[in-house]
């Protein structure tokens, strides 16, 4: 993964949800949505189709934040007259291809691909390169000739998580061993995560045992954890890097029912709901708060230009390599480690949810207790 210009210079023009990503664009996108379609290569202008292709919705955040904020930056970015065509491929990586298939015949003028494999996809994504479609790949790096990408820094995302886990064990990081709780082996970012949790554990911890989890399912996240305190025994478990929160909820169950009074720190990705509410009551040590405003937005914006034949060199300062396509033109989005100490400045100040939504009367004690009001 190499930097063009900086990741200051993305951050500063991605971070900021109020600030459009329109205004990264090309001079011809910031001169106004009439000039714009005047200077389009392709012709296209305004009245594009964009296949949107999810991977799943067991996670929160595919239909909560992903698709309503791409369809709506979409349409702001086409003066209401791009559409969106929309496939969510329910975590089965052959309807995902046969939906990619079906765009393609219905010739949609660019795909945003979060892929639910990441190397099944690959012929697809061919196809449709010979097909003319421009392909952005979405939060994972499918393999293939993509032509953009945006994601978060995912090393960084497993860096983050893992000092975290460093930080809430301090003097017992050498008293026992951890779990890893990795994500799949078909997703890409889940190799990265693993990557940049290993970098900063290794030679500081014991690692007892250590999960790939098929479909990064809550329920096997559980039994592997069932698996891991017969294997160590409970006295022996210092803590649990959970790559993300739905997995962090089954590895937490499991603990509680193996007899743990005390519950070790266990880490977490997303910022779910029920993320959230466990590290308000205590019970997961954190999570990683990903905006998904500006991911979307960088998303949106590659893909419109795309599809009118716009260059992205303003809009993409940094590129990323995949499995024999070198140099693909990236945004990537930094992220926050969210704990009981910035909840208020994270999740609730950026309106991903109300302190009611939080809040619930199970939580209402811990909530009063951190001054959530």
């Amino acid at each position: 993964m190499t930097s063009r210009t900086g990741r200051a210079a993305v951050a500063a023009c991605t971070v900021a949800l109020a600030v459009s990503l329109s205004a990264c664009g090309s001079a011809e996108q910031t001169e106004g949505d009439g000039e714009a379609s005047a200077n389009a290569p392709s012709g296209k202008g305004d009245d594009i189709r964009v296949g949107l292709l999810l991977p799943e919705n067991q996670t929160a955040r595919y239909e909560r934040f992903d698709r309503p904020l791409i369809e709506r930056h979409v349409k702001e970015l086409t003066d209401n007259r791009g559409e969106v065509v929309y496939a969510n491929a329910k975590q089965d990586a052959t309807l995902q291809s046969q939906q990619i298939d079906t765009m393609i015949t219905n010739k949609v003028d660019v795909l945003i691909l979060d892929a639910v494999d990441a190397r099944a996809v690959a012929g697809s994504v061919r196809e449709a390169k010979e097909a003319g479609i421009p392909v952005v790949a979405f939060d994972r790096l499918a393999e293939g000739p993509v032509d953009a990408y945006t994601s978060f820094d995912n090393e960084q995302i497993g860096r983050v998580q893992a000092q975290a886990l460093l930080e809430a064990l301090g003097d017992d990081a050498d008293k026992g061993q951890i779990v890893m709780m990795n994500g799949s082996f078909t997703d890409p970012n889940a190799a990265q995560f693993k990557r940049g949790a290993h970098q900063v554990l290794d030679g500081k911890v014991t690692v007892g045992k250590e999960y790939d989890t098929t479909e990064w399912k809550a329920e096997h996240a559980n039994k592997n954890m069932e698996g891991a305190i017969s294997a160590l025994g409970k006295d022996e478990i210092v803590g649990v890097y959970s790559a993300n929160d739905s997995m962090a909820g089954g590895v937490i169950t499991a603990l509680k029912a193996g007899g743990f009074s005390t519950l070790p720190p266990v880490t977490g990705q997303d910022a779910e709901l029920s993320g959230v509410q466990r590290i308000v009551a205590g019970e997961q040590f954190m999570s990683v708060y990903k905006p998904y405003g500006p991911e979307a937005e960088a998303a949106a914006a590659m893909a419109v230009a795309l599809a009118r034949g716009e260059p992205l060199d303003t809009i993409a300062e940094d590129t990323v390599d995949s499995a024999g396509t070198p140099d693909i033109p990236a945004v990537l989005i930094p992220v926050v480690p969210l704990t009981r100490d910035n909840i208020q400045e994270t999740v609730i100040a950026d309106g991903v949810y109300t302190v009611a939504q939080i809040c619930t009367e199970r939580y209402r004690a811990a909530c009063e207790e951190l001054g959530l009001r």
